[in-house]
């Protein structure tokens, strides 16, 4: 009998062809919510993130104070109609076709993400998915958002610890896991795990992983 093991996809630019952020961001726009100076800003994180020079930290600090009050209800809601609308179209058809051959191979399949549960939820109801390990955000008692981040991040070593506690609740072993990534930021994870398959790797990933022998896929 196959021994179950875990299948772990990162989610932007990995399953997704795009980067959520700026999908988001747009969609603020046109609701009158975000302007040219927001996309200017958002572009600078990004090519910071991709170059690994971000303090993410930081940044979803300043980014989280503009939902402090604001239900975790809604924003799911909200984030499902976004989803729908500016993202589902954007799901690469070599990630559902690898998410199905794990599901069909028995593995336990999750998207480990550094975006926002709300955002990845969605994609994981979409592909069958069963596990979603993501950055939250702090609720209070009453169900609204205080504005903070729930740390670790999952970015960098946060991913190796978020992934691990939830294998570990499965009885899984995370050295045995096989890991779906394009980012370099992802390097902890992807030297945690068994198997690293690197998709539509950045720059850096892709030296990396020439280097290292890893498996490159473009989706």
């Amino acid at each position: 009998m196959k021994k179950r093991r875990a299948a772990l996809f990162d989610m932007d630019r990995t399953l997704l062809r795009v980067e959520t952020a700026s999908l988001y961001a747009q969609y603020q726009r046109r609701l009158g919510e975000a302007d040219w100076s927001d996309m200017v800003k958002l572009a600078y994180w990004l090519a910071q993130y991709k170059f690994g020079v971000l303090d993410v930290t930081r940044v979803a600090e300043k980014v989280l104070v503009n939902i402090k009050g604001v239900s975790e209800i809604s924003l799911a809601a909200r984030c499902d109609d976004w989803f729908q609308n500016d993202v589902e179209h954007h799901i690469a058809d070599a990630g559902r076709l690898a998410v199905k051959r794990h599901r069909e191979a028995g593995d336990v399949c999750a998207i480990v993400t550094a975006a926002s549960p709300y955002a990845s939820r969605p994609l994981a109801r979409i592909l069958g998915i069963e596990h979603v390990v993501a950055s939250p955000f702090e609720v209070d008692e009453k169900g609204y958002f205080t504005g903070r981040p729930v740390k670790p991040l999952n970015i960098g070593e946060g991913k190796v610890t978020r992934a691990k506690a939830l294998l570990d609740s499965l009885d899984l072993q995370l050295h045995e896991a096989i890991f779906y990534t394009d980012s370099v930021q992802d390097l902890p994870l992807v030297e945690a795990v068994g198997e690293a398959v690197c998709v539509n790797p950045d720059p850096r990933l892709s030296r990396i992983a020439k280097k290292r022998g890893y498996r490159i896929e473009h989706w």
